[in-house]
């Protein structure tokens, strides 16, 4: 008995990793921009003995823009001089990773969003959903996943 490999075939039987790699397709890469949030109700990073991965040093993130760290899934942001902000770096409008930050805005280069580097609010649609707030801690002058 001989079997024809189809399309149906070979898609179910991706399964789940196809379906993450047609996801990791939508986005687009890069560490050069992003932004994240601390955790502190001041939107400052906070000092602890527990934090986890090292994401960055504090002078690697701009002034007025951020960094997008594309394998931990979070953008930092610095609005203002020790401002540190964190967001998840998947929009909210059809979950690509957001592919950089300036003029204010973390950027999705899949449609179009735009969200705010100080809260992660929509600045221009499609999306229709902020940015989720991600924690992280300043350790001297490493920023940490919390």
């Amino acid at each position: 008995m001989t079997y024809e490999t189809t399309r149906r075939t070979v898609l179910l039987a991706t399964g789940a990793t196809g379906a993450v790699a047609l996801v990791t397709a939508c986005g687009g890469g890069g560490d050069d921009s992003g932004s994240a949030s601390t955790g502190s109700p001041t939107g400052e990073g906070t000092a602890s003995g527990s934090a986890g991965q090292a994401l960055a040093d504090i002078d690697e993130i701009p002034v007025g823009g951020g960094k997008i760290f594309a394998d931990e899934k979070v953008v930092v942001t610095q609005p203002e001089q020790g401002q540190l902000k964190a967001f998840s770096a998947i929009c909210t409008h059809q979950h690509c990773l957001v592919g950089s930050v300036s003029g204010g805005t973390i950027n999705c280069p899949c449609h179009g969003s735009k969200f705010k580097i100080t809260d992660g609010a929509v600045a221009h649609g499609p999306a229709t959903q902020p940015l989720p707030a991600e924690q992280i801690t300043v350790e001297g002058n490493s920023i940490r996943m919390t």
